[in-house]
Order: structure tokens, then sequence, then C-alpha cells
């Protein structure tokens, strides 16, 4: 052989030798992504949830699953942009949650898949057209928190048996808003008590809501399930014991965070649920095959401190009935 020829030769094995991984490598799939949307930045406990039901399915964040996180930071109106963002991206699969993400992004896309996370009827939302059968690109868990106002003035009630006139707390740029009024203003007429509803959606609102709700005299408060009250929830309870107002609220972070009790959704096991449908539709499935999950698991959270600190007592059978009572 020639010395031109075998150096041509060597030559083009060494490309080759070089382009074959470059080609193996461009035939991988490319790692899925998953767009998480959400009002407020995800507490550490449900992000825990869900990347761990993630990892039970072989979903590791970083190694063979990317995640694009968008938090509105209680701005909503940052949400439709945040949610074109990751159709463009694209996404394997929005995430959203709770409620008002999860109407934005269902007005973003009808072809992305999207696991929503509800605090309110998903059907009424038009996020699905039935819970067994939701039949479009989306589907879920209903947490149920905006239907329980009903529970939660029974509570109220029997936590203070004169009362009379409470107030209802709500965030007028929040889609449940006029449900969670309507359902509070029945409850409350079946059980004898005037509703005081009063609007917040910043801080200076949250405290001008506590001013009226002094002027009118209201002997209790309920605070309806929305993302910025969450992110706000060590203000919400510092305001309630300062102006000896006793409030019950959705979740147990509120108790945490120095707040007198709530009852609702156990937003642990529902984001575990998230979770679960999300790496179920990365690895295929699809959302229309995917009934609704209806949250079954509540919690009744009692925080005594607070109740010391208001000048109440709290009934033994009040107690009786908390899963958890902090001290």
């Amino acid at each position: 052989m020639k010395r031109r020829e075998f150096i041509t030769l060597l030559g083009g094995a060494t490309a080759s030798y070089v382009s074959w991984p470059l080609a193996a490598r461009a035939q991988q799939p490319a790692m899925p992504v998953i767009g998480f949307l959400g009002a407020i930045r995800l507490p550490d406990r449900l992000k825990a949830a869900f990347l761990k039901r993630l990892a039970e399915q072989g979903l590791v964040e970083g190694r063979n699953v990317a995640i694009e996180y968008r938090f509105a930071e209680g701005r909503y109106e940052r949400m439709a942009r945040m949610a074109a963002e990751l159709v463009r991206r694209p996404v394997t699969v929005i995430v959203a949650s709770p409620t008002p993400p999860s109407v934005v992004a269902k007005a973003a896309t009808a072809t992305v898949p999207i696991v929503f996370g509800v605090t309110d009827d998903p059907i009424k939302l038009g996020l699905v057209t039935s819970l067994p059968r939701p039949g479009g690109n989306a589907t879920g868990v209903y947490f149920f928190l905006s239907d329980l106002a009903a529970k939660q003035l029974g509570l109220l009630r029997e936590l203070i048996p004169s009362a009379t006139r409470i107030g209802l707390l709500v965030n007028p740029d929040n889609a449940n808003a006029e449900a969670v009024t309507r359902e509070a203003t029945a409850a409350a007429s079946a059980i004898g008590v005037e509703i005081e509803v009063v609007r917040a959606n910043d801080n200076t609102a949250i405290d001008a809501a506590f001013a009226t709700l002094l002027r009118s005299k209201a002997d209790a408060l309920v605070v309806g399930a929305d993302p910025f009250f969450f992110s706000r929830r060590s203000q919400l309870a510092a305001l309630a014991i300062r102006h000896a107002i006793p409030a019950v609220y959705t979740v147990r972070d509120f108790p945490e965070a120095g707040g007198l009790m709530s009852y609702g959704t156990s937003l642990t096991e529902a984001f575990r649920q998230i979770g679960d449908y999300t790496g179920r539709i990365v690895k295929g499935a699809k959302p229309a095959d995917l009934p609704v999950v209806q949250s079954t698991k509540f919690d009744f959270i009692v925080n005594l401190t607070t109740a010391k600190a208001l000048g109440l007592d709290v009934p033994p059978s009040l107690l009786a009935t908390a899963d958890e009572v902090i001290e």
C-alpha cells in the first residue's frame, strides 16, 4: 500500500471513530422536561412529596428528567406569560397548582398534557368534562379546599357558641372567590350566622380587611383557600392575634405559623398524587385516560398556644377530634 493511500485510509477511519459517538448521542432521546407553574414558591415539604413520588417511578430530577419551575410569587398577572414560556420550551407535561395556575395553563395550551392540583371543582373551572373521564389534555387532583366552609364554620361555632357574625377573607383575583363566598354564605345561613365578606390581594388590603372586621365587630374569621394568603400566613396569624379575632384556615401550615386552627386537605398526600400522575404521563400515559383524583385525607389542627393568647378555652370535645394539637 502506498503511503498516500495509507494516510487517506487512516484519516477516514479516524473521522468515522470521532463521528460515531456524536451520531449515537444525537440519536439518544432528549431528557423529558416537566414544567411546574405555581402561584407562589412550592413549600419544601410539598416539593419533597412530589419529587419522592417521581423518584419511586424511576424519574430523578437532574438525572433522567429536568424540571423547569415558574413561580409568580403571588403576582397572578405574571402567570399567563410563564405558562406561554413553558409551552414554547417545549415541555413534556405542565404541572400547575393550585386553582389560578391550573386555569391559566389550560388556557395556554390544548395539546401539552397538564397535571393540575385545584381547590375547586375542575369541571366548573373548565379543566375537564368529567371526573372519571377528563376527556382532554388535563387531569389531576381535586383538593376540596374551597368546599369546606360549612365544616370550618361549624368548628368556629363549636369553639365560640355565641358567635353571630363571622368574617370571610377571599382574594378577588382568585377564580374561586365567588364560589367560596356562595358556599360560606349558604352554610352560615343554615346555622343562623351572618357572613361579612372582606377581600384582599396585597398586604395593604389585608390590613384594611382586618380594620373592616374590627368595625363590624366580627366574632371570628374564615380565611379562604388562596396561595397568596398561604404566602402571608405569618402576617395573617399575627393580625388575628393582635386584633383578637379567632380564625380558621385551610391547611396545617397556618397553625404552624401561629394561626388558631385549620381544617382541610392533606396537601402532602395531594402532591404525592400529583407526582404520581406526572410520572405516568412522562412515561407515556394520556391525561384523558387518568381519572381526576379526589382527596380523601383531611387534617384538623389546633394551636393551643394561640388559643390561650386569644383567651379561648378549647372544649375537650373539639380537641378530641383534632389530628394534631400544637402546644
